[in-house]
C-alpha cells in the first residue's frame, strides 16, 4: 500500500473530527494540503532517506486555527511504514511553521506530539478544531517540574488522587491534575 492510501483514509478522519478541506457556507477550510516549508538546506540534508523524495518541502498537511494561522502540522506515512518514522521531518516542518502540536499517521495508527510536553503518543481518533486548542493553550511550567517532587507513590498519585486516605500513608508530593499527564485529553 502506498502512501496516497494513507492520505485517503487521513481525508476522512481529518473530516469526520470537522476539519474542513474546502470553505463552506459557515467557515473558510481550514486545512492546507502540501503547504510550503521554509527550511534550510542544512535541514533538508539532515532528513536523509526519510524525507520520501520530497526535496521542496512540502508539508502534507497544515491544519490552520480560527485565525487562519498554522497550527498543526500532520505528516502522513504509507499504511506499511511506522508514523513514527516521520518524527524528525514532522519537528522541523513543526518549527518553520512555528507549530508546537503534531499529528503523525499511516491511516491506521495515529500519534499526537505535543513538542514542548514530551514524546508522542497514540491516539485513536484526530483532534478537532475546538479541542485542539486547549492544547495550545496549556503551557507547562517549567520551575514548576523541576521542583517537583517525585516519591514512590508518585505514578500512583497521579493516577489516583485519594490513593494516599486508602493507603493510610501521607503522599510524598500530591502531583496536581492539571499538570498530570493522565488529565490531558483529545476532545
Amino acid at each position: 500500500m502506498n502512501e496516497a492510501t494513507a492520505r485517503i483514509k487521513i481525508n476522512k478522519l481529518l473530516e469526520s473530527a470537522g476539519w474542513r478541506f474546502l470553505d463552506d457556507a459557515n467557515a473558510p477550510a481550514n486545512v492546507k494540503l502540501e503547504a510550503s516549508a521554509t527550511l534550510t538546506s542544512a535541514a533538508i540534508d539532515a532528513l536523509g532517506d526519510d524525507f520520501e523524495h520530497t526535496t521542496a518541502g512540502k508539508i502534507d498537511f497544515l491544519l490552520l486555527n480560527d485565525k487562519g494561522h498554522p497550527f498543526i502540522i500532520l505528516v502522513a506515512k504509507s499504511e506499511h511504514r511506522d508514523p513514527l518514522d516521520g518524527k524528525e521531518q514532522a519537528r522541523k516542518y513543526a518549527r518553520s511553521q512555528n507549530c508546537r502540536l503534531v499529528i503523525l499517521s499511516n491511516g491506521n495508527l495515529h500519534y499526537l506530539w505535543d513538542l514542548d510536553r514530551g514524546n508522542p503518543y497514540v491516539i485513536t481518533r484526530f483532534p478537532n478544531p475546538d479541542s485542539a486548542i486547549h492544547y495550545d493553550r496549556v503551557k507547562p511550567d517549567d520551575k514548576r517540574l523541576i521542583a517537583e517532587t517525585v516519591g514512590d507513590d508518585y505514578i500512583a498519585l497521579t493516577r489516583r488522587p485519594t490513593y494516599a486516605a486508602g493507603a493510610g500513608s501521607t503522599p510524598t508530593a500530591p502531583p496536581s491534575r492539571a499538570q498530570s499527564p493522565a488529565s490531558a485529553s483529545c476532545g
